[in-house]
């Protein structure tokens, strides 16, 4: 569904009080922050993946499953939804405050629509959930008790957002796009204050890009080992394009991506660092179990999938590095993503004009 609607307009949390002091010609629009990420993403790229990563690692810890995780993320969004529809705002001390969280009309097919996964699946997690103590079922409702929210409380991740959030206003302030200045501990402030409607927006964000990364990957912790060979290559190729001409190249988009894959900066760098390819740095099994918490063994059958299919291969020390083959396939999708991202972040920067 398309949101266009704007912020101020479809929630409650923006008051007359606010509205007659805000700068019309200054709020942003969901272009302005996308094309302006895409412009400039060779200062973002690492900081993004680096954000998704912490992020598939919480999913991954909480129950050492991914899917366990998702199932209770969509219930608590779903509750999120039902707030907002209500005109109801809570705060992070407010929302986790009760003893639990209850949602209305509960069925397997609506989280099996949601999460595109078979019934026998979402069936089989639920119940594995249900025997931890996580979930109560009492006929169509679902009880989330309070003894998960240790494993749901996004208290690091809110750092990790605050943070990009506020490079992506840095970079429009450049721009003379944005002028409130902030800094990383308001930004958290201001989404733990709002955060029923903010944690709403970041959940429309992320379960649908996992959802297509499910169905792209075949599996979530295939993905998940992927991100985590792309991050290591990422950090790499960050540092060599430090060292490009005092950095002073802005890399686009596609430029940042198709020398992250293809490894297009390995001819410079070679001068660099002593014929010591930054791409040819790899990251081996070991490295991905110790850095996700999948077992090793796990890590290497993935690693023979993504082989097989060509989204990673060997390099001379046997380690784990991305193929060309990324580009055609995981970008045209990464940029879908990128729609939703630059709509949450809008949404959040147009709040903390008025915060």
């Amino acid at each position: 569904m398309v949101d266009t609607c704007p912020l101020w307009v479809s929630n409650p949390i923006y008051t007359i009080m606010s509205l007659q002091q805000i700068d019309f010609s200054k709020v942003l629009n969901d272009e302005q922050v996308y094309d302006h990420m895409m412009a400039n993403y060779d200062q973002l790229g690492k900081d993004w993946i680096n954000h998704q990563w912490r992020w598939m690692n919480a999913v991954y810890q909480a129950f050492k499953d991914h899917y366990k995780y998702m199932i209770i993320i969509s219930l608590v969004e779903k509750t999120l939804q039902f707030y907002d529809q209500m005109n109801i705002k809570l705060s992070y001390e407010q929302y986790y405050s009760k003893n639990f969280l209850q949602i209305d009309k509960f069925s397997i097919t609506e989280l099996c629509e949601k999460l595109q996964l078979p019934k026998e699946t979402v069936r089989r997690k639920v119940l594995e959930l249900e025997k931890l103590g996580v979930l109560k079922r009492q006929k169509k409702q679902i009880i989330i008790d309070r003894r998960s929210f240790t494993f749901i409380k996004p208290e690091n991740q809110m750092k990790y957002t605050a943070g990009y959030i506020l490079k992506i206003s840095e970079i429009l302030t450049k721009e003379k796009l944005y002028s409130k200045k902030l800094e990383v501990k308001m930004i958290e402030n201001v989404l733990k204050k709002n955060f029923s409607i903010c944690w709403r927006w970041f959940y429309r964000m992320q379960i649908p890009m996992i959802i297509g990364y499910h169905d792209m990957f075949e599996d979530l912790t295939t993905f998940h080992v992927w991100g985590t060979v792309c991050m290591n290559q990422a950090f790499n190729f960050k540092t060599a394009l430090n060292k490009r001409n005092g950095s002073n190249q802005t890399h686009d988009y596609m430029d940042f991506q198709k020398e992250l894959f293809t490894g297009d900066y390995n001819e410079f760098n070679e001068s660099l660092i002593k014929g010591d390819k930054a791409r040819s740095n790899g990251v081996s099994a070991m490295s991905v179990s110790d850095m996700t918490g999948i077992p090793r063994a796990t890590v290497i059958r993935k690693c023979k999938f993504l082989i097989k299919n060509d989204f990673l291969r060997l390099n001379e020390k046997k380690q784990y590095i991305l193929t060309g083959f990324n580009v055609q396939r995981v970008l045209p999708y990464q940029k879908l993503i990128f729609k939703n991202k630059a709509k949450f972040i809008r949404k959040v920067l147009n709040l903390l004009t008025i915060s």
